[in-house]
Order: structure tokens, then sequence, then C-alpha cells
């Protein structure tokens, strides 16, 4: 079985996906943060990320895993080396969509995408899964939420282990809010895969949720379709 879950940054899609995957005992594949390792490589390396053709080759040339634990894929890795929490810093949050947005980077990313689901049961969320990745995915949802939780949401998993000031804290969330209205625009505005609801998704509203009702109301999806 195959769960796409599509949606915009913030909107709670990881870990959705990550207690479903823990309730199934399915692989989780997490989309979006390939496109993440692609654009903190080509930050680390000095790449110009107006070149297309560079950042593509890029994309081709590093090596994106999650070598397995427990038999499941774990943390994200490029070349061997763990990136699970430089991929979350604000500096790829600004350039992931450019990045992604290239059509050969998403090409790159496709065939590795596919293939974790070859031999697991999937639950898989990104932006473009139930379209382009999974089309024949058995349930595809389609999560949003507040652009303002949002913010709040990513702020908040960022320093899950750190010790910050709450007046930092406001800062942040209101320049990750405008950080994400702008990625919004870009996401769904791209020629190549963007960020649109699958015609046969299940649209659900996270922002006064919780997540076990989440998961609960996706649970259900996956009683009525096995």
């Amino acid at each position: 079985m195959i769960i796409a879950i599509d949606g915009p940054a913030g909107s709670g899609k990881s870990t959705i996906a990550g207690e479903l995957a823990r309730r199934f005992g399915f692989t989780k594949l997490d989309t979006g943060a390939m496109y993440r390792a692609v654009a903190l490589s080509a930050l680390d390396r000095g790449f110009d990320l107006d070149d297309e053709d560079a950042i593509t080759g890029l994309a081709r040339a590093i090596r994106i895993a999650f070598p397995p634990r427990d038999g499941k894929p774990g943390p994200i890795c490029v070349d061997d080396v763990d990136v699970s929490r430089q991929i979350r810093e604000p500096r790829v949050d600004t350039c992931v969509s450019k990045v992604s947005a290239y059509p050969g980077v998403r090409e790159a990313m496709l065939a590795p995408q596919r293939a974790v689901a070859d031999h697991h049961d999937v639950v898989a969320e990104g932006r473009d899964i139930g379209t382009v990745v999974f089309p024949h995915a058995d349930i595809k949802v389609f999560l949003t939420a507040d652009p303002a939780e949002r913010a709040r949401r990513r702020v908040i998993q960022r320093h899950e282990h750190d010790d910050i000031d709450i007046a930092d804290l406001a800062d942040e969330i209101a320049e990750t809010l405008a950080q994400i209205e702008r990625r919004d625009a870009l996401d769904a505005g791209r020629a190549v895969a963007p960020l649109v609801a699958a015609p046969d998704a299940v649209r659900i509203d996270s922002t006064a949720h919780t997540i076990d009702e989440v998961v609960d109301q996706i649970a259900r999806l996956v009683a009525e379709r096995r």
C-alpha cells in the first residue's frame, strides 16, 4: 500500500507521516528532505543557485540515502554523512524552492523515491507525491493549515532541543511566516510538478486538530481501503 501526503511547508506532513508509519509498520519516505539535501549540498559547496545546469549535475552526482535502522530507512545522508539536522536550517528554507523547481533535479530524485516503494508499504510526503511520484497511490491526502500556525510549528520543530528566548522566538516565527508565504507562491506557481491537490485527494486542514486526530482520520481511510 502507498499513502501519499502532499501539502505546503509546516502543515504537519512529516510528523503525520511518521506517526502513520509507526502505527502501521510502513516505511516513511520524506521526499522534501531529498530536495533539502540537494540545496544544502549546493550551499556548502558554493554553487551558484541560479545555475540550473550545475545544480542539476550536483543532484545527479551526490548520493542521497536513508541508511536502514531496524530494517527501515533511517536519517537522511549525503555521501554517507548524516545531514538530518542541517537540512532544517533557515538558510536551506530560503533556497529549497528554487532548487526543487529545476526539472533536472526533480527527475534525478524521482527514481530513488519510487525505488523505496518497490519492496515496502510506504507513507510518502512531499508536494507532488499524489500527482507525480505515486499517481496511483492507494490513499492520497492533501494536508494544509493556516500559514501563521504553520510558521509557529516550523520554528518549534527547529528549536525542539534548544533553549531560546521568547522574544527571539516571536521574531523568528514572523520571519518564518514570510518565508512560508513566499515558498507557497513559488511551489504553487512552478512549471514542473507544482504544489496542487490531486483530484482524488482527501483534503484535511490540520489547523485546529491534534496530531492524533489527523492520524486517526487517515487511519480510517486505510481501514476502508484495505
